[in-house]
């Protein structure tokens, strides 16, 4: 068989020395100390984050969770030049509805772990037959077990190409799809790409942009304001990572790529910001051992420059940011605690068909609140099948 289109098994098994060298690297970690009176709006404390590494050094069981993401059946194929690694997920149920389901960052495929076993065999989770799904959960070009990449390019439409040719060549015609953040920008390119191919797609941590239009402005309700200030103090006081990695990736990942703290900090840092804000620390709003295995997986993979080049290649594609067409495809948005999406922004440029809005659970909802996010879902795709 050509191995450009062939479906190859995959099994993680990460040396063991690779596991020692992390540890020996955590414990003889060079610390800076934390300013006096400071908090989490300079960054991440050192007095969290000791106790974090410490218990990542000595306490995390790789292995385990190894095991775990091993107990699902997972594949490689090759796609416009790299190799694509997923979980397929088939359904007991036969005539089960495909869906995509695509992480964001700094996520993996460990953001839907809570989720696999409610969507594929809903019966054995208080639901309904009808509510099956086949999954197939991809590691980004770059990402994860995805990477580290071969070539640059690798845009959000580039990706959503990708995807579709992954969906193709497991012989779904018609799927639906959900994710969040780039997740979230990578969908509704799928959509437009593939409309015919889209029986809807859900979207969580969905960015809306302004319109410009003073009467869309004025009509903004009160939540909506609330909303986009927010989004502002994103922009202003929150985008740091985003611009360091939209401009000098290669620079910063030097740093992620040998120092598991400055790995931990990177990333840890979004599950504060991110989370809901009712939760004090960010292994509150996520268990700890979801949090690390996902950092672990950015670790081991040595992908901090791949996944970090993504975002240069959004801020460079031109694109990306040109006027679309209204996409066609049934789209619903899940507006979480810490969601910024309007929904008349939205509909400039999505057929919104669905718009739901929840008081609890933040950006990373598949871990934070997957039981609000899977009944969702369910709703919407039912509404459409």
């Amino acid at each position: 068989m050509d191995i450009t289109t062939d479906i190859r098994p995959f099994r993680i098994d990460i040396p063991q020395a690779d596991i020692d060298d992390l540890h020996a690297r955590l414990t003889r970690a060079r610390w800076a100390d934390d300013l006096p009176g400071a908090g989490w709006e300079r960054g991440v404390p050192a007095s969290y984050l000791k106790q974090l590494a410490d218990y990542w050094a000595t306490s995390y069981d790789w292995r385990k969770h190894e095991t775990e993401l091993n107990s699902h059946p997972q594949f490689v194929t090759t796609i416009d030049g790299e190799d694509i690694h997923f979980l397929h997920v088939r359904s007991r149920v036969e005539n089960a509805t495909p869906l995509l389901l695509v992480h964001g960052w700094p996520g993996s495929v460990v953001e839907f772990l809570d989720l696999i076993g409610p969507l594929t065999d809903p019966v054995a989770h208080g639901g309904d037959e009808a509510d099956a799904f086949h999954l197939v959960i991809p590691s980004h070009p770059g990402h994860g077990f995805s990477g580290p990449i071969s070539h640059t390019g690798w845009t959000d439409a580039r990706t959503a190409a990708a995807f579709a040719v992954l969906m193709e060549r497991l012989g779904y015609d018609r799927y639906a799809a959900q994710g969040g953040d780039v997740g979230a920008f990578i969908l509704p390119a799928l959509g437009r790409l593939a409309p015919d191919k889209m029986i809807g797609i859900h979207l969580n941590a969905h960015v809306t942009f302004p319109t410009g239009d003073p009467a869309d402005m004025a009509a903004l309700t009160e939540a909506e304001r609330v909303r986009l200030a927010v989004f502002k103090d994103f922009q202003d006081d929150k985008s740091g990572y985003m611009q360091v990695q939209g401009t000098r990736p290669l620079t910063v990942s030097y740093g992620l790529t040998d120092s598991p703290i400055a790995q931990l900090a990177w990333i840890t840092e979004k599950f504060k910001d991110w989370t809901d804000p009712a939760a004090e620390l960010p292994d509150d709003a996520v268990d700890r051992n979801r949090l690390l295995t996902n950092i672990s997986i950015y670790w081991f993979t040595g992908t901090a420059l791949s996944s970090a080049n993504s975002y240069y290649e959004r801020f460079h594609d031109a694109a990306a940011w040109a006027p679309k067409e209204r996409s066609t495809v049934p789209t619903a948005v899940a507006v979480f605690t810490t969601d910024v999406a309007i929904r008349r922004f939205a509909e400039k440029t999505d057929t919104i068909v669905r718009w739901t809005e929840f008081d609890r659970g933040g950006h990373f909802a598949a871990m934070e609140a997957p039981d609000l996010l899977l009944a969702d879902l369910r709703a919407f795709i039912r509404s459409l099948t």
